[in-house]
């Protein structure tokens, strides 16, 4: 289950119990952290946490300053400066040279359009949508918090603000969309400053597993612990079926040729192939040659299987273009040595992760430059 998912679940439980909680976003960091702008912990009345804003460090002081918020019934932020590690607030001196913006939004259950429920909307749809949370630096103005959500399509979902600052951040959403990037802006209103954190937000990963041997099991397993959306597709009711996988999986029994019958192909479906039986491959393989949406397909095996997959379907008369081969992968998975069910699962997830993210899965100690971009970290000034 992904993070926000058990945000969203814990949530529904405290609201059916009527326990008051605060939900803590991250919405910038200047500098290095563990956790970037977007990530989120929900603090109960208790002081149960649910998600996490930090590797450790910060949590401790995140929860008083929750409690705080919800005691006030009002929206705060909170900076956090990493870069001291004399600071016994932080405690941990993870040395991760950071200056961290936190925004403390206590949660009225009866309010329909709160941080949570629109939260909620947004792990609901299949496409990717612009997350608003708009704060002050100057900590005595108010902070307004998660506002609105904006979809691909424009539609909008919270309270809009004045025409003229709508407009702009509409503009800096579709961008963010269009980009799939974080965006910051600060708005110049007057004299006055406004701060907007615009998080591009991508549906999980559909993962579609073709074959349910024991390999796929774990596979699964694994995917799962990501927080992806899993598929798995077999011709045997024997293999594919709920006490051979966990109730998160969605199981499809069908003949190759029928397989995409039951399953919505879009940008975010990565199939791979292991079945254990060439021809089932291949039929499956014919199929996915014409998805154009599908970013990845990965097939089990030796690369003489491979090789003998494109020789045939060059003579049925398949035409293979570059833009076809580039998002196949065989074999499938990362070179790190795998051997183990487990291993091998380990490096077909890494390599998924690797494409859809556009990186190169070298060591880090070998990048010279930041870990995370810092474009996304730098505040746009539009003059209002």
């Amino acid at each position: 289950m992904r993070e926000l998912d058990s945000i969203i679940a814990e949530y529904e439980h405290l609201k059916s119990a009527g326990i008051d909680g605060v939900l803590a976003t991250v919405v910038h960091v200047a500098g290095s952290s563990y956790r970037r702008a977007g990530a989120r912990m929900l603090v109960d009345e208790y002081g149960n946490i649910t998600g996490a804003i930090s590797g450790g460090c910060l949590e401790g002081d995140a929860l008083r300053k929750a409690l705080l918020a919800l005691h006030q019934q009002k929206n705060k932020l909170i900076t956090y400066d990493t870069s001291d590690e004399e600071d016994a607030i932080i405690g941990a001196q993870l040395g991760c040279n950071g200056i961290i913006q936190v925004v403390f939004e206590p949660l009225n259950y009866q309010d329909e359009l709160n941080p949570c429920e629109l939260l909620k909307k947004v792990i609901k749809q299949k496409d990717a949508v612009a997350i608003v949370v708009q704060f002050n630096l100057i900590k005595t103005k108010d902070q307004p918090g998660t506002t609105l959500v904006i979809s691909e399509n424009s539609e909008t979902i919270g309270r809009i603000p004045k025409e003229e600052i709508f407009q702009i951040i509409r503009e800096q959403a579709y961008l963010s969309l269009t980009n799939k990037n974080h965006y910051f802006a600060e708005f110049l209103t007057g004299q006055e400053k406004r701060y907007v954190f615009i998080q591009n937000y991508q549906p999980p990963v559909k993962l579609v597993i073709v074959g349910a041997g024991n390999d796929a099991q774990i596979l699964a397993q694994q995917a799962e612990l990501l927080g992806w959306d899993v598929v798995v597709t077999d011709g045997r009711p024997t293999h594919a079926n709920k006490t051979r996988f966990t109730s998160s999986c969605q199981i499809i029994v069908s003949k190759p040729e029928q397989m995409l019958e039951n399953i919505e192909v879009d940008h975010h479906s990565c199939f791979v192939l292991i079945s254990h039986n060439y021809n089932y491959d291949l039929a499956v393989l014919k199929l996915l040659i014409a998805e154009k949406l599908i970013p990845y397909i990965g097939i089990l095996g030796p690369l003489k299987k491979y090789q003998r997959m494109l020789k045939e379907l060059e003579e049925e008369g398949f035409i293979l273009e570059a833009e076809i081969l580039d998002k196949i992968y065989a074999p499938v998975g990362l070179e790190m040595g795998a051997e183990t069910p487990a291993e091998i699962g380990l490096s077909i997830l890494a390599e998924i992760q690797t494409v859809l993210m556009e990186k190169s899965a070298r060591p880090l100690r070998e990048k010279s430059s930041p870990i995370h971009e810092r474009i996304e970290d730098q505040f746009i000034q539009i003059r209002v």
